[in-house]
């Protein structure tokens, strides 16, 4: 089985709520123990700049949410986790597939168009108070989930046009520089893809009408109690339609539980009682986790050290993955470039060579290199001479056909036209001396 890439992250603009746990924690950390399954998990913080003003609140938020995950049983040594703006690629390839962009596209974002509602129903001219940040974080969204080739992004229902948006840019840039990207899709659970807040519409920190997840056992009794319902006396048969805590626990509860629930609702369960039994359900889930939680926010400089280590690890992927998306865009090494144009029609050299060589930091490396020295292909560090040497095999058993399964593996790839005639000379080679 193919193995899938699945990429999800949180906004760092407030603290951590149920509806975050129910629709992008709990499903993904469930899936990052799946052995097809390589997961990508990352911290929101550029996406925090468009929605807050306020540097303390997003430092304190970015803490609290990596706490959340590691809490919530994300392994950090099975998965990539990492905070956005460690990792500055993301940046340089939104800038491309800004270019890449219709602002048409970018006008129906729902975020977009309801600010411009907004101002026109209050009589304000239509960007008034718009950034250009707000009006081009589809791209952003898009650069964050194509930088790392995601075949799937848990969402919310209300996020799954930036996940359309995402593969139409990604459509966009393929159709002009070739196949670079893969087009991402949503994942959603449809029976908890929105969840309520206390006020009965989307739990949103822009409502204020979230549920802290790790708020204390109490408190968070307190909240739920809070929760607003209809006047239906005890005794009155109840609609699960609409009820937010019907469908608050339906979100924590198995579908045996939810029927049960259901049936309580028909015959005519007390607001009070029903609410105390989606606080208990609530509490069993979330208790354990809490204790955790409260443990590492009291070493936040462990958390940063695990960050950093994730920063390293998703930018070995996307510095090499970078490299030839500038490649195909024309962005090149001016002596490359000259190189190449030169070299156009002739016979690639016979002289290219693998070299196997070990770094100062105990790590294996190889190149390949043409007669004059010319780097075409470097390697990233490997644990052993054996599994460099096994690349290297590799590349000179099937040439190009090879490059797909070592890309996380490459450091520097040379342009198509000169790596390509020589992985093929040194193929043709090795089948001539067998």
């Amino acid at each position: 089985m193919s193995t899938q890439r699945v990429l999800t992250g949180i906004t760092t603009s407030g603290t951590p709520h149920l509806g975050n746990y129910v629709g992008a924690v709990r499903p993904t950390v469930r899936a990052s123990r799946l052995a097809e399954v390589e997961s990508f998990y990352f911290l929101a913080d550029y996406h925090a700049l468009i929605k807050t003003g306020d540097p303390a609140r997003v430092q304190r938020s970015t803490l609290e949410i990596a706490a959340t995950w590691l809490a919530c049983g994300l392994d950090p040594e099975k998965v990539t986790f990492y905070r956005q703006s460690d990792i500055p690629e993301i940046s340089e390839l939104m800038w491309i597939l800004t270019c890449v962009t219709g602002k048409g596209l970018l006008n129906r974002a729902h975020a977009y168009k309801a600010s411009v509602d907004k101002n026109q129903a209050s009589g304000d001219e239509p960007d008034s108070g718009v950034t250009a940040g707000l009006f081009m974080y589809p791209v952003l969204m898009a650069a964050d989930i194509l930088m790392f080739n995601a075949h799937s992004v848990p969402v919310g229902r209300d996020q799954v046009q930036h996940i359309e948006m995402a593969r139409d840019i990604a459509a966009s840039y393929n159709h002009l520089y070739g196949e670079h990207f893969t087009l991402p899709e949503a994942a959603i659970e449809d029976n908890v893809a929105l969840l309520p807040g206390l006020d009965g519409r989307k739990m949103s920190k822009s409502y204020d009408n979230t549920i802290p997840l790790f708020v204390p056992s109490e408190q968070l009794r307190k909240l739920i109690m809070g929760i607003v319902t209809d006047s239906k006396a005890p005794g009155e048969p109840k609609t699960t339609d609409g009820s937010a805590v019907f469908q608050l626990y339906q979100a924590f509860a198995s579908a045996d539980e939810t029927q049960a629930f259901a049936q309580q609702y028909e015959a005519g369960i007390a607001w009070g009682q029903a609410k105390e039994q989606l606080f208990e359900r609530l509490d069993a889930e979330i208790s354990p986790m809490r204790s955790v939680y409260e443990e590492l926010m009291r070493d936040p400089a462990q958390i940063e050290r695990t960050l950093k280590t994730g920063a390293e690890k998703a930018r070995s992927v996307a510095t090499p993955f970078t490299a030839r998306v500038r490649h195909a865009v024309g962005l090149r090494s001016l002596d490359t470039q000259t190189t190449a144009a030169s070299n156009k029609g002739s016979k690639p050299s016979a002289g290219a060579a693998f070299k196997q060589y070990r770094e100062k930091d105990g790590q294996f490396h190889f190149k390949l290199v043409d007669a004059k020295g010319q780097l075409l292909l470097q390697s990233l560090g490997y644990t052993s001479p054996k599994e460099a040497g096994q690349a290297i095999g590799l590349l000179q058993r099937m040439g190009a056909q090879a490059l797909p399964s070592l890309t996380v593996q490459l450091a520097f790839q040379a342009p198509d036209e000169q790596l390509i005639p020589a992985l093929k000379t040194l193929t043709e080679n090795q089948g001539q001396e067998k």
